[in-house]
């Protein structure tokens, strides 16, 4: 070997020690425990390449600018609801919603209100035909957001009608993920546009990442608000439920009529401040309804100060005393959750996981399947729903507390997605989900842990290494 050679080797040995150094100072200070281990085994197997890489993915940073507007819009959000004395919701004390209202208000920004109603829909093409209905039926403003768009039936119904809205001078705004409605804005931007329709695409990236965020970064919510009528909010895109070919979705969608629709209202322009820079008017106050159900958003994201979705997750988990059920396409859960969850069924509480047999996330679904075991042996209860692709997202808590919305139980969720969800603190609203969660396990496969550890060693070392990237992804 030649001196040159030598002095090459040398200095490539240097560089390679050198980053692993900066990667064992820079990393873990800046990034959760599960994920740092992860990003850390890769720098120092791969360092020229793992150490680029977490910074280009590896914290979940949003711009300045961003993070600035969010807590001005918290702000606002917070003023506009404290001379509304007569639409909070205060529950009697001693209770689990007595804890957990006023953190989620602490959280997300938004106090419990009564006087609402909450109808749950879990028929997919349904659920999409009101919605077109109700747009067809409104009068002042349709504001609809929405993390995926797609330009097929179900897209071209919606550009429809939101074409004749605003042909009858009906103020319309969309609001779509540039990266999970792509192929809605490509199709329908330019032709909404000029039929009076405003059209802004959410975290755009590109040549605006400086402005936008960490590449990956998603708004993953589902939110539509139809005048001061009605409003939904759920696990439904604007999309036909095969949209993935061979995993037909099987979703769960709210519309909510009352306070809660200002609220959403109030979700929606955050978003709409954040993305453009404008103030939308908001009406705060609007009337009760009869149903006079209580109702809460829990907004969260990497624009908040704290992990929103997670944190109220395992607040609910922990103050479970008889039943907790937990819906989700996606569970691939944080150290905290799965503690939580493991905790549950050690103390007694009848813990049910009803998750999906079919993914369209091969990685995550390898990652998921890695947690059975474990659960399994604490007595938590997992269940495989075997007719569609399980997209619903939904979770209640002994007979009188119910989340849902868009969040799934994933580290993704929980870090990196902006999401929204609804807590309802209604014995009604429970009664009505668990229906729907027994008609979920009337046509799933039940799981147990001596079934399970029969499964052959190529299996379980494939979930190992899946559970340990995850995280990166």
């Amino acid at each position: 070997m030649s001196l040159p050679d030598l002095n090459t080797g040398l200095w490539l040995l240097i560089a390679d020690w050198l980053v692993r150094l900066v990667a064992l100072a820079w990393i873990p200070s800046r990034t959760t425990p599960g994920a740092a281990r992860s990003w850390m085994l890769l720098v120092f197997f791969v360092p020229l390449l793992g150490l680029p890489l977490y910074l280009l993915l590896g914290h979940p940073w949003l711009s300045r600018e961003r993070v600035a507007r969010q807590r001005l819009a918290s702000q606002v959000i917070r003023e506009e609801q404290a001379p509304l004395a007569d639409q909070r919701w205060t529950p009697a004390p001693g209770g689990a919603d007595a804890e957990l209202v006023p953190l989620v208000e602490r959280l997300g920004d938004f106090m419990a209100t009564h006087g609402n109603q909450v109808e749950l829909l879990g028929d997919y093409g349904d659920s999409l035909r009101r919605l077109v209905a109700d747009i067809d039926g409104a009068t002042q403003r349709v504001h609809l957001l929405y993390y995926l768009m797609f330009d097929d039936a179900v897209g071209d119904a919606v550009a429809g009608a939101l074409q004749r809205a605003a042909a009858r001078g009906v103020e319309c705004r969309l609001l779509l993920d540039a990266v999970g409605a792509r192929r809605g804005l490509r199709r329908y931007r330019a032709p909404l546009q000029a039929a009076g329709v405003q059209v802004q695409d959410m975290l755009p990236g590109g040549l605006r990442w400086r402005r936008s965020g960490r590449m990956d970064l998603r708004n993953h919510r589902k939110v539509a608000v139809i005048d001061n009528r009605a409003a939904w909010v759920g696990s439904q895109n604007l999309a036909d439920a095969e949209f993935i070919r061979g995993f037909p979705n099987r979703e769960l969608v709210a519309r909510v009529q009352g306070p809660a629709v200002a609220h959403l209202e109030a979700v929606f322009a955050s978003d709409w401040f954040i993305e453009t820079g404008e103030r939308l008017a908001v009406t705060p106050t609007l009337p009760l309804h009869d149903a006079d159900i209580a109702t809460q958003m829990l907004p969260s994201g990497p624009a908040y100060p704290f992990a929103n979705a997670r944190d109220a997750v395992n607040a609910l988990i922990h103050l479970a005393r008889r039943r907790l059920v937990l819906v989700t396409p996606y569970f691939v859960p944080d150290d905290a959750t799965l503690s939580a969850l493991r905790i549950a069924a050690l103390s007694g509480v009848d813990t049910q996981l009803i998750l999906s047999m079919s993914s369209n996330q091969r990685l995550s679904a390898w990652a998921q399947a890695s947690y059975y075991a474990e659960l399994l042996a604490a007595g938590v209860r997992i269940a495989l729903y075997r007719p569609h692709f399980l997209h619903a997202k939904h979770l209640s808590v002994d007979d009188h507390i119910a989340l849902v919305g868009s969040i799934n139980l994933d580290i993704r969720s929980f870090a990196l997605n902006a999401e929204i969800g609804m807590l309802c603190y209604s014995a009604d609203v429970v009664s009505r989900l668990r229906q729907i969660e027994a008609g979920y396990l009337a046509d799933c496969e039940h799981l147990s842990a001596q079934d399970w550890s029969r499964r052959p060693a190529w299996r379980r070392s494939l979930e190992g290494v899946a559970r340990l990237a995850d995280p990166l992804l």
